[in-house]
């Protein structure tokens, strides 16, 4: 993977993100490694949301997508900027975002009690993926346009972690997750939508 088919990611160029690449450019750690553990990561972010449910659940979830989101920056700097690419770079560039997507929205789904919602809005996250990589096989740039690109995903799961904080402490309803289920759900259906048009309009 090119550069120029890279997803656009503001936080490249903060220090903070230059400094950690650095870093782990000068140790032994691989790109595919920083990967692989954007899953683990996700896992414990799923488990959470399934199994500590309250504040504990969705502090540590909320924590564990930015950790997630963390892993998916550096790996591609480790790798593009730091000289660390591999033969099977590109794999360990989308497989691993395909399961840590699923595994939380999946669990978001179970969370909001609408299983089905979060099934199907894993399936329709991953088929956004797959429409951007169908026109990059036609040898076209690849789309990361939204409304609802990984970013965007995760920023609408993080969101709803902490705004369920306050369902719990003040409130007391659970209108929060099941609505960010369904708004990711949607948002995918349509990220769908709108990269198939730009690919078949190119």
């Amino acid at each position: 993977m090119g550069k120029d088919d890279r997803r656009p990611i503001a936080a490249r160029s903060t220090g903070w993100a230059r400094a950690l690449s650095a870093a782990l450019v000068r140790s032994s750690i691989t790109p595919n490694q920083i990967s692989v553990l954007s899953i683990f990561f996700a896992a414990i972010g799923a488990a959470a949301l399934l199994h500590w449910p309250g504040i504990a659940g969705l502090i540590t979830c909320a924590v564990c997508i930015q950790l997630r989101l963390i892993c998916n920056l550096l790996d591609g700097m480790v790798a593009m900027e730091g000289g660390k690419q591999t033969p099977t770079g590109a794999l360990y560039n989308e497989y691993p975002d395909r399961i840590a997507d699923s595994l939380l929205i999946v669990a978001l789904g179970y969370a909001a009690g609408m299983p089905w919602l979060g099934w199907l809005g894993a399936l329709l996250a991953a088929l956004t993926a797959y429409v951007r990589l169908s026109g990059a096989s036609l040898g076209l740039p690849q789309n990361f346009r939204g409304p609802m690109a990984k970013q965007h995903r995760m920023a609408v799961l993080t969101v709803a972690c902490l705004l369920a904080l306050i369902e719990v402490l003040v409130t007391h309803t659970a209108y929060v997750l099941p609505t960010a289920a369904i708004v990711i759900a949607a948002g995918s259906l349509l990220t769908c939508i709108t990269r198939t048009r730009a690919i078949a309009a190119q």
